[in-house]
């Protein structure tokens, strides 16, 4: 099974994943460049797995429907290209001969879900959306603070090997960000090199893992001293036994850092 990010727009990743023969992609926000990568490996498009609703993610799901007959999974609760499968918590889709478990992550939207497979040689396989990105999350466009938390500690509860396909190449900018809470974060440091080095080749930074993002994300670590810290630095008189408290601070600060 090979696991390949198509680059699209100026940012976005549409993550597909493929046997040899047939393929799934996700979040497809457009379809030319998934159409000419089918082509270019010869590939069959089995299914289409949608995280949430926004258009840089599903404006290229009609046309792909359409040229190749791909059945289209999306979550129960948001507005969806139809026709297509709905699928909640506790529910799982048979993909490729893998099974994905759908697991609700409400924050950066109402009725966002990610998906994810343990059956993948030892390296599970999470395809997040936009609710957890290396170095940062999403913002919160219909979510609470509460709601994002929450989200983000199921998914840091996955098994550490757990890769991370996110779906936008923000990590830099994240880890600038990260840097400003944590800059004793020796982990943190080496990992900004690394990420620097492989954006200088033109090559992605993703997927990360689990185990990494539990290192080195500051939304992940609100209960460390450091990150409570910086947050009560930025926000006096927020309460430090308050993990939501110190997590809408965070996003807060984030949402306007240069």
């Amino acid at each position: 099974m090979h696991l390949i990010p198509i680059p699209a727009f100026s940012d976005n990743y549409i993550w597909a994943l493929h046997d040899g023969q047939r393929a799934l992609v996700v979040d497809p926000g457009e379809s030319e460049g998934v159409a000419r990568w089918l082509q270019q490996q010869g590939l069959r498009l089995d299914t289409i797995l949608i995280t949430h609703h926004h258009a840089d993610h599903t404006g290229g799901v009609a046309a792909l429907r359409e040229a190749t007959g791909a059945r289209v999974i999306g979550p129960v609760v948001e507005p969806m290209p139809e026709p297509l499968q709905r699928v909640g918590e506790g529910e799982a889709v048979e993909v490729l001969g893998l099974r994905f478990e759908v697991i609700e992550v409400p924050g950066h939207t109402a009725g966002h879900i990610a998906y994810y497979t343990p059956e993948m040689d030892g390296a599970p396989l999470l395809f997040c959306g936009d609710t957890l990105f290396s170095g940062g999350c999403g913002r919160l466009f219909e979510g609470t603070p509460a709601q994002m938390l929450h989200s983000l500690t199921r998914l840091a509860a996955l098994p550490a090997a757990t890769r991370v396909c996110c779906t936008h190449e923000y990590t830099l900018s994240n880890l600038k960000f990260a840097q400003a809470v944590e800059p004793g974060n020796a982990e943190l440091l080496a990992y900004i090199e690394r990420c620097k080095a492989q954006r200088a080749q033109n090559f992605p930074t993703l997927p990360s893992s689990i185990e990494l993002e539990k290192h080195i994300n500051p939304f992940l670590r609100t209960h460390e001293p450091a990150v409570v810290r910086s947050a009560v630095a930025h926000e006096p008189g927020i309460s430090t036994d308050d993990a939501v408290a110190v997590f809408a601070t965070l996003r807060e600060w984030k949402n306007n850092f240069k």
